[in-house]
């Protein structure tokens, strides 16, 4: 028998997984900050939400609803969908992990583009599989080359689209061909967080593959468009069998109840949505025309983000132009951990975060 450990040893793997790590949210002393590194709406939550999260606060004694009731039939009505295939998290996060936790076993795979959003590689190797990723073209899913990465012991592939943090995107066709290629015991998970941006006649969020398909879920998420990040809301539409398996193991209160009720009003309020849709409409063309006049390369984005390139000239880099920035206030997310060290990600933020950003930028491009 092998001697006793000290204390307590984490399962073979858990200790080889790399811990998610947020964009910053601070600024130096003294400095307003414009925190742009986590793709949180400058408009906030709608009014409508607020005035709901309030009306919980006097029954914070009580249990949510565990079924989420409220917020998967205001879900349903926007969407016109099915509420019983409707799935609710604390955040789209949880719904992920709860994913790999129900289909994945020790040895089985997940596969990922390589710049696809980290916690697909945490939640595979949380779940003891092995993460598969997939080399992109162009800073976009290669559906091939994901194709041709599927092997007997794949089970999950993941899909972020838009992706996160390069705002590309593949059109629904390509989607279709992807579902169509997999084998059917092969789950593809359609990580569309930021569908409400998208403005592009090609482009669905795979509700309709997931009606026609066994083999396919979508999840989103309140963190964005709807500015409700700080109470964690996730939903999943899903095939009615996957839906059972994840309702079986999902904890039995997982959404609070001030979340349910915020979440709901916040989908109703489309005149607030609106407003958020023309806002980034707006400024996400002005920040990218304007950063491109000043010689950097912006990958086109359908998004409420850019990803800004910046060269490895000493003085020019991306690391440098983040600490010049910092130091103004200006706070925007390093993609280093995604493979992509040589650029910013950087939300579309308020008017004037956008415009000090371009005049910071301008300032340190043009220093001697």
């Amino acid at each position: 028998m092998a001697p006793s450990a000290s204390r307590p040893v984490p399962r073979p793997g858990v200790l080889d997984i790399e811990a998610y790590v947020p964009g910053k949210s601070a600024a130096p002393a003294g400095v307003k900050l414009h925190k742009l590194s986590s793709n949180e709406t400058p408009l906030g939550p709608s009014p409508r939400a607020v005035e709901a999260f309030a009306s919980v606060a006097g029954k914070l004694e009580l249990y949510p609803d565990g079924a989420s009731t409220v917020l998967r039939e205001a879900i349903a009505a926007r969407y016109g969908l099915d509420a019983g295939r409707i799935v609710c998290g604390t955040g789209s996060d949880e719904l992920l992990q709860l994913i790999t936790k129900v289909y994945l076993g020790d040895g089985d795979e997940g596969v990922f583009t390589e710049h696809g959003f980290l916690v697909y590689r945490i939640a595979i190797q949380a779940a003891g599989g092995t993460p598969v990723v997939v080399p992109e073209k162009d800073l976009r899913a290669d559906v091939d080359a994901i194709l041709a990465a599927v092997t007997p012991r794949t089970r999950i592939v993941f899909l972020a689209n838009p992706n996160n943090p390069t705002g590309t995107y593949l059109p629904f066709d390509e989607v279709k061909r992807l579902q169509a290629g997999l084998p059917p015991q092969v789950l593809l998970v359609l990580d569309a967080a930021y569908a409400e941006y998208v403005r592009r006649n090609d482009y669905a969020s795979g509700l309709e593959l997931v009606s026609t398909c066994e083999n396919v879920v979508m999840t989103r998420t309140f963190s964005k468009i709807y500015g409700l990040a700080n109470l964690r809301i996730g939903w999943l539409y899903g095939p009615e069998a996957i839906v059972d398996a994840l309702n079986r193991t999902r904890g039995p209160f997982n959404v609070n109840g001030a979340a349910i009720a915020a979440g709901a009003a916040a989908i109703a309020d489309e005149a607030h949505l609106a407003a958020a849709l023309e806002h980034n409409e707006t400024w996400l063309a002005w920040t990218t025309a304007e950063l491109e006049k000043l010689g950097l390369t912006v990958t086109p984005s359908v998004g409420n983000f850019i990803l800004i390139h910046f060269p490895a000239t000493p003085g020019r880099t991306a690391r440098e132009a983040d600490a010049f920035l910092t130091a103004r206030g200006l706070i925007l997310r390093s993609v280093a951990s995604y493979g992509l060290p040589d650029a910013l990600r950087m939300t579309i933020g308020s008017e004037e975060a956008n415009r000090l950003v371009v005049a910071a930028l301008a300032d340190f491009l043009g220093r001697s």
